[in-house]
């Protein structure tokens, strides 16, 4: 019977040492998405334009990282469970079969992006000036889808078996890498929106080198070992993958019809100007949302191994770290997204009129970010536990307030105050989620 670091006692030692590193990673993978919208930005002369393409490309590839989570936030939780049950043996058949399963994937999902690509971009708002941009970049994006749902999803079998630090260093190597790269092929190469994505690429590949390598070498607790794949563990990873899954889908959703909205009331230049401003927003959120989903999803493990374990208590003491720590850090983010956001979009632009809008809406878009933390770590609190359907309901709910205020906001008000939508949602999110938690979440502890 294996022993593992997660039988420890010290669980506020246990989500500091599983949550930092998790946040640092998330913190540093932003680094993939605003790298390049950072030096786009800069490009003399078609800055803002291409700027705004790149923007309409975000939704679609983070479409495309939902499969990761869809096999990798959806197995994990199952892994931790199994290793709290101490039946090591289905914990690593559960981690094989991931494997083959989401390389399936990773290919179907390439070749029907490819199909998709000029439909998808002219829907989720590119207007006849932005649409070459957008369309270069992710026509080269797309080569290494393979690399980048393979070196996510698979980072979370990493994680879950306690390997935090091995975690962020795979993140590390992608996005250190993507830097020194993004300069030399935009500015060097003279290859601008081409040369971005292929950057991209490149430092994708490492990091899935760097995670696979992990899984099938002697240092992981578990190891891939190519087999037939159990119908079984499929479709218990497919149901509880699903609402993670789901979740992105819908957050991406949301961000094109966004950008759909602010391109139908947008008039006289206005829309394509506000498209630029809201790729700045949306880069700024990353630097909260993901590095929060760090804190509140690297230390599911925990909640996950002690749910298997049949320990209820050391479930609500990490759940108070975690709720916490996260808390901590969205106040942080909320005081500098209010008080000095130029900072940050003075990173992508030095255009006064693009830095004023953008400071406004960033201004707005914020107000509820302080509550997000006890979103986040409800809802991934009842993933961990594998208890998919909590953590579904109160997702879906965030985002029919979300939808309902980007659709009527804009049409009664007009478009500058579409930027409210994300504060409504969040606050009554948030509380709805608090209500169910003390509810019906406690209420499912005490059957442990």
């Amino acid at each position: 019977m294996m022993t593992t670091k997660l039988d420890s006692d010290n669980i506020k030692g246990l989500v500091l040492g599983l949550a930092l590193p998790g946040m640092v990673a998330q913190f540093v993978s932003v680094l993939y998405s605003i790298v390049d919208r950072m030096y786009i930005g800069n490009i003399g002369v078609i800055g803002e334009t291409a700027l705004a393409g790149v923007g309409i490309c975000g939704p679609i590839v983070t479409m495309i990282s939902a499969f990761a989570s869809l096999i990798g936030i959806g197995g994990g939780p199952f892994v931790s469970i199994k290793l709290g049950e101490k039946k090591e043996k289905e914990a690593g058949e559960i981690l094989s079969d991931c494997f083959v399963f989401l390389t399936v994937i990773s290919v179907l999902v390439m070749i029907l992006a490819f199909l998709l690509k000029d439909e998808l971009l002219v829907r989720f708002g590119a207007s006849e000036a932005v649409f070459p941009y957008a369309d270069e970049y992710m026509s080269f994006y797309l080569t290494g889808t393979v690399f980048a749902l393979l070196g996510t999803g698979m980072n979370q079998f990493i994680i879950c078996q306690g390997y935090s630090k091995e975690g962020m260093i795979s993140v590390l190597i992608g996005a250190a890498l993507n830097i020194i790269l993004d300069p030399i092929f935009i500015f060097v190469l003279g290859m601008n929106v081409k040369g971005a994505a292929i950057a991209t690429v490149i430092s994708q590949l490492a990091s899935c080198i760097f995670v696979l390598g992990f899984l099938f070498g002697p240092k992981s607790m578990l190891r891939i070992k190519v087999r037939r794949p159990s119908m079984r563990n499929a479709r218990r990873v497919l149901k509880l993958g699903l609402t993670p899954f789901l979740i992105i889908a819908f957050d991406n959703v949301m961000l094109i019809s966004l950008n759909a909205m602010i391109t139908k009331y947008g008039a006289n230049g206005e829309g394509d100007m506000l498209l630029a401003c809201n790729t700045i927003l949306q880069s700024f959120m990353l630097m909260i949302t993901m590095p929060l989903g760090g804190i509140t999803g690297s230390t599911q493990t925990i909640l996950g191994y002690n749910f298997g374990a049949r320990r209820p208590d050391k479930i609500k003491e990490a759940q108070r770290h975690i709720a916490s720590l996260g808390f901590l850090f969205c106040t942080v983010m909320f005081i500098i997204a209010q008080t000095v956001p130029e900072y940050f979009i003075m990173i992508f632009t030095r255009d006064r009129e693009y830095i004023e809008m953008t400071k406004s809406v960033t201004r707005l878009y914020t107000l509820g970010v302080p509550v997000l933390a006890l979103q986040y770590t409800i809802v991934d609190g009842f993933t961990g536990m594998g208890v998919f359907k909590y953590a579904f309901l109160l997702s879906a709910w965030r985002k029919i307030i979300y939808f309902a205020c980007v659709f009527i906001i804009p049409a009664v008000f007009g478009v500058s105050f579409i930027f409210y939508c994300e504060p409504f949602s969040d606050i009554l999110g948030a509380t709805v989620s608090i209500i169910l938690y003390f509810t019906f979440g406690r209420r499912l502890l005490k059957r442990l």
